[in-house]
């Protein structure tokens, strides 16, 4: 009897999909493994999948790494499922795999958090990074094929054809979103992320007369339940209180380092480093850029908790240490809400904190990325099509067919402050007339 011959492969063990198979015998396969293992999605194990989440919910460990792992496995399970029916060409297919597997390069330190402060966007970074012969994935895409890293970056900016493939990467249903609520979920304990992953993967389609990715009239019900999935992640884990006071905390500390040495005062800092250029004001090179992760700031914030600057010192104290402000939410009429913020903000200053750094507004919009489905927009990976009907179906727009998906889009608006805790009860007091303080934070 014939021995049979054994499949070269490299197995990951994931909590979200149990196991992901990368096959190594093939050249696209061999593709992927090396990406893999290049410096700039190492690097990715050291930057935290939900940012500062891991303040709210202690299970929140997980990686961008971990994530774009989960977001290749998945392309290439709905890309083996939609070339059951449809021709995808080979180079399309690798090009769509390794976009998926790369979208997330360009994050800076803690996901979105640094995107603020430093004003640059991660998918503008993303499509430099694979574009560039200075990275090692420049280089590994530029050995497959002349024209992978182009076609790679233009999938990851939106302007690849046949658009239904980049869809695949970015879009309101993608391998990415669909990862990431799953695996947030999961690691957060929060179970508002669930839906029917295999049904969804099921009922994708291509329209190839539109060229755009649609669900099957069967799959209507999952896509339904994955957006509010997205909907109720959004509200109680990615706008969480404690995790946006968390961020306050870190972008006033970084606020206030920046304006200190731009202002020809001394704070101490890592010499020679791609950080150093950071505090300074400096534009990053592209591989400064990517060698920045979260290790950098914390060490600088323990640094700093022995600051010569007060307020430096005090918030890099209560960011290492959890100390962080309280927040609550401004459900009041408007006219009510503009005599609050102000009287409120006076408030702290009386109490001797400089409210630039200790009186912070929240807003629903200050959350790229994050957000519930909307219609609205002309560009199509903005809107999710699925099929109406079974007898004489037709391509619609989901929130057209679906009275869920329309009441979703009522939207969600979400306004908060934050304030040091040692203020709470003035400030509480302010909003809430003489209501006792434990009222509000039970509430919270």
């Amino acid at each position: 009897m014939p021995q049979q011959k054994k499949m070269s492969e490299r197995i990951y063990r994931d909590p979200v999909h149990n196991i992901i198979r990368l096959r190594t015998d093939t050249a696209e396969g061999e593709l992927m493994v090396r990406l893999i293992d290049t410096a700039e999605f190492q690097r990715l194990r050291r930057i935290k999948q939900l940012g500062l989440g891991l303040y709210t919910y202690q299970g929140a460990e997980h990686s961008r790494f971990t994530h774009s792992l989960g977001a290749l496995h998945l392309m290439t399970r709905v890309l083996d499922r939609l070339g059951e029916n449809y021709q995808i060409a080979e180079e399309d297919r690798a090009a769509a795999r390794a976009a998926a597997l790369l979208h997330d390069v360009g994050h800076g330190s803690f996901s979105h958090v640094m995107e603020k402060v430093l004003g640059f966007h991660h998918e503008t970074m993303t499509a430099r990074a694979v574009s560039s012969p200075e990275t090692e994935i420049g280089q590994v895409l530029g050995s497959y094929c002349d024209e992978l890293p182009g076609r790679v970056a233009s999938i990851i900016a939106g302007t690849f054809r046949p658009a239904a493939l980049a869809q695949l990467v970015s879009s309101q249903l993608d391998v990415d979103r669909m990862d990431y609520l799953l695996r947030d979920s999961l690691m957060t304990g929060a179970k508002y992320g669930l839906y029917d992953l295999e049904w969804i993967v099921n009922a994708l389609q291509i329209d190839e007369e539109g060229d755009r990715i649609y669900v099957a009239a069967r799959g209507v019900f999952a896509v339904e339940e994955y957006l509010q999935a997205r909907y109720y992640m959004f509200r109680q884990v990615y706008f969480h209180r404690t995790l946006r006071s968390a961020e306050a905390v870190l972008r006033s500390a970084l606020r206030r380092a920046l304006k200190l040495l731009q202002g020809g005062q001394t704070i101490w800092y890592a010499p020679g480093t791609a950080f150093e250029k950071v505090l300074r004001g400096n534009p990053l090179t592209l591989m400064e850029h990517l060698e920045i992760d979260d290790s950098d700031v914390i060490f600088h914030l323990k640094q700093w908790q022995r600051a010569d600057d007060p307020v430096l010192s005090d918030l890099s104290l209560r960011f290492v240490g959890r100390r962080l402000f309280k927040a609550i939410d401004l459900d009041m009429p408007q006219s009510e809400r503009a005599e609050f913020i102000p009287e409120a903000r006076e408030l702290v200053a009386r109490a001797g904190y400089e409210p630039d750094y200790y009186f912070i507004e929240d807003h629903a919009c200050d959350v790229p990325y994050y957000n519930y489905y909307t219609a609205e927009g002309a560009e199509p990976k903005t809107r999710i099509y699925v099929e109406d009907g079974y007898a004489h179906p037709r391509i619609r727009e989901i929130s057209e067919v679906s009275e869920a998906v329309r009441g979703l889009q009522r939207g969600y608006q979400l306004h908060r402050v934050c304030f040091p805790s040692e203020v709470k009860d003035e400030v509480y007091k302010l909003y809430h007339g003489v209501a006792p303080a434990k009222a509000l934070e039970s509430a919270g």
